[in-house]
């Protein structure tokens, strides 16, 4: 199978892409490259995604990513240095390729920045998702996977969260374009017939998470001994999702699709696993065999109180089974970090 993967060199698209080759797929990988964070650590992403070899020579973007995309031209993956507003662009990768499936996993991510940048957030997370829904109507393809997010739940007072819960008051403008996207992907399953799962992602961590989240950021200056910032009182809580976890549940949600016809879904994957805040620190402490300075700060606009998936359709309907606990996985993260 022939898999375009939007936003392959992330976090969570290197290593499904990593996957996808080991299983003898093919894999297009359209990412942007985006300021958002140092564009050498998707660089390093992709290397360690699609080659056997890490070290790379840095200079200024467009020579490493022009090397990067030559280095990766083969008939099992293809690098394109592309932005999904672009439909012009997106529309020749379209046609050079005979695509079987979409995996959408670019976006503008983060609530805080997409305070400050709702229109931004709306051009890339809705027009540039719509871009690639016309295309897949163009060329006929019937098969799209798509990230949407926990945070369309806002502050939900059921818990754990369900699929089928009312989640029509979000509290940022990141969330309200992930909604906007489970709602417009309907229109476009219904009108053009394809078959579709919107995949809702609960707080993902593990390696090569983005340098800017919580763990990751924890991790860093805990290591370096410096201070954390430390939002609220402790007492928010997130269900953290490791990476494997999340990567078996997209390719098991690949497979139900290949498999069945007429299907529009929205899929929690999350770990049913919460963990406050304070007992996220004290476990970084543990693995680092470091104690944390903390910087008490007030919470921030847009944040949730909570996240809990309830994961009961996922388990159900496409066989999902996370297994790596809130330990484990911190485990494996800080060695990977002190490795890296």
């Amino acid at each position: 199978m022939k898999y375009l993967v939007t936003g392959g060199s992330g976090f969570i698209g290197s290593h499904l892409t990593e996957q996808l080759l080991k299983k003898g797929h093919s894999v297009i990988n359209v990412d942007n490259f985006d300021d958002f964070y140092n564009y050498r650590i998707k660089i390093q992403n992709t290397l360690e995604s699609i080659l056997d070899f890490s070290d790379f020579e840095y200079s200024d973007k467009e020579k490493d990513i022009s090397k990067l995309i030559f280095l990766s031209k083969s008939e099992q993956y293809s690098l394109y240095y592309q932005d999904i507003r672009d439909k012009n662009g997106l529309t020749e990768i379209f046609r050079a390729h005979q695509i079987d499936a979409v995996i959408h996993l670019a976006a503008l991510a983060g609530v805080r920045p997409s305070i400050e940048r709702p229109l931004e957030y709306e051009e890339v997370n809705v027009r540039g998702t719509i871009n690639l829904w016309e295309l897949c109507r163009d060329f006929n393809i019937k098969k799209f996977i798509c990230a949407s997010s926990s945070s369309v739940y806002g502050n939900n007072e059921k818990v754990p969260f369900a699929e089928t819960d009312n989640v029509d008051h979000p509290i940022s403008p990141y969330a309200a374009t992930k909604r906007c996207g489970e709602i417009l992907g309907h229109v476009y399953h219904d009108l053009y017939k394809i078959d579709m799962i919107q995949l809702r992602f609960f707080t993902v961590y593990g390696p090569r998470q983005r340098p800017d989240l919580a763990i990751h950021k924890f991790i860093r200056l805990i290591s370096e001994h410096q201070e954390i910032p430390f939002y609220g009182d402790g007492t928010t809580a997130r269900d953290y999702t490791y990476i494997d976890d999340i990567i078996d549940g997209i390719l098991k949600s690949i497979l139900y699709l290949e498999n069945n016809s007429g299907v529009y879904e929205i899929i929690n994957l999350g770990e049913s696993e919460v963990i406050e805040l304070n007992e996220m620190v004290a476990t970084i402490e543990d693995k680092l065999g470091k104690s944390a300075i903390r910087k008490n700060l007030p919470m921030q606009p847009g944040d949730v109180l909570k996240t809990n998936a309830d994961i009961t359709k996922a388990r159900t309907l496409i066989g999902y089974k996370p297994d790596t606990n809130f330990q484990n996985g911190i485990k494996k993260f800080v060695e990977w970090f002190l490795r890296k």
